[in-house]
């Protein structure tokens, strides 16, 4: 699913996309100066962050301002890993003239107020500020990195992606970093060291004084094909889309101008999330359908996510499913998960001449 876009473009809740739930956070919370570094596959999260109206960034004093790889005099390598895209922008840091930075990863669906956390950040007079979370006894943890606290919640051990977890503590990939963190860049740089985590994370935890911040609410990562499915599914329950949608602070996206969803005679919908541009004359249960998508007559479409501007012909069975953006999937098809989600990626082409 990422070989046509960046994983922070993906599309999540039927109208957004996940990048928009840190670019809400940073704009809730008053952080008016943003960089997003990315460099794997970008168009279409450059096209979506083309104007950054949408989350309140488009003032005199600051802005977002998208940052990929260029060739310059000192280096012409992509980004080769996260201490490396932050030292490939450290021009960034240095025009910059506040105390402290926040990092975050775009891949990320939460809701968090990032001034709590650089409050807690400043009482406990931390170098860098970890948020984690506790999982669930029975959470893969070991695709994360994972930590232990003493008492007053100083991190004494991180381990990135362990092969057998001793912890059930997370990091969320959010960070606050002193302005100190320019010169561990530089110092990475210099060594040829090109990740935030394993280069100055681990490697300074017993030299720096890092601290972890406990997030309680709903987090959720979706690098994974399970986890983006659960994600999406989420937003079924109402408890999530009120938490998301109808409780301060809110989150913002690009806007199309689309008409609202259709639902023609004899379309039955049931615990879906139904958005814009979409004509439906089918069934839907327990499915998030994303813009534009036409869902033909006598179609049963069940637990399945079916994202941007795709075609489902009559007679059409898609369960357990997500159908890949653009697609046409032909009359009288037959999808359906038997062992875990089936991702359906069809290349009929439905626009040439």
């Amino acid at each position: 699913m990422t070989q046509k876009r960046a994983v922070c473009a993906m599309p999540i809740a039927g109208s957004y996309r996940s990048i928009d739930f840190a670019l809400s956070n940073m704009s809730n919370s008053h952080i008016n100066k943003v960089a997003v570094l990315t460099q794997y596959n970008a168009g279409s999260l450059n096209e979506h962050l083309s104007s950054s109206k949408w989350w309140d960034f488009g003032r005199k004093q600051g802005g977002l301002f998208v940052e990929t790889p260029a060739v310059t005099a000192e280096s012409n390598a992509w980004y080769r890993g996260t201490a490396d895209a932050i030292a490939q922008n450290l021009s960034f840091l240095k025009n910059s003239h506040e105390p402290y930075v926040v990092i975050v990863s775009g891949d990320c669906v939460y809701k968090m107020d990032y001034n709590k956390l650089l409050e807690y950040h400043i009482e406990k007079k931390a170098d860098i500020t970890v948020v984690c979370k506790d999982l669930s006894p029975n959470a893969n943890v070991e695709r994360f990195g994972t930590l232990k606290m003493n008492e007053d919640s100083r991190i004494e051990e991180f381990e990135e992606k362990p092969v057998v977890a001793k912890s059930n503590t997370i990091s969320c990939g959010i960070y606050v970093v002193r302005r100190m963190l320019i010169e561990m860049i530089e110092k990475c740089r210099e060594e040829d060291r090109y990740d935030f985590v394993k280069d100055i994370l681990i490697r300074y935890k017993n030299q720096k004084r890092i601290y972890g911040y406990k997030l309680k609410d709903y987090w959720s990562n979706i690098a994974t094909v399970e986890d983006y499915f659960r994600t999406n599914m989420d937003f079924l329950k109402p408890e999530i889309r009120d938490y998301f949608f109808k409780q301060y602070p809110d989150v913002y996206s690009k806007v199309d101008d689309l008409p609202p969803a259709k639902y023609n005679v004899g379309a039955k919908i049931k615990n879906s999330l139904i958005s814009s541009g979409c004509i439906v004359n089918g069934t839907v249960e327990d499915s998030v359908i994303f813009k534009e998508t036409y869902i033909g007559s006598n179609c049963y479409i069940k637990n399945s996510i079916i994202l941007n501007d795709v075609y489902i012909g009559d007679n059409t069975h898609i369960e357990n499913c997500i159908v890949e953006s653009r697609g046409t999937i032909r009359a009288n098809s037959y999808h359906k998960g038997e062992e875990g989600i089936e991702i359906v990626v069809e290349h009929n082409d439905r626009y040439s001449l």
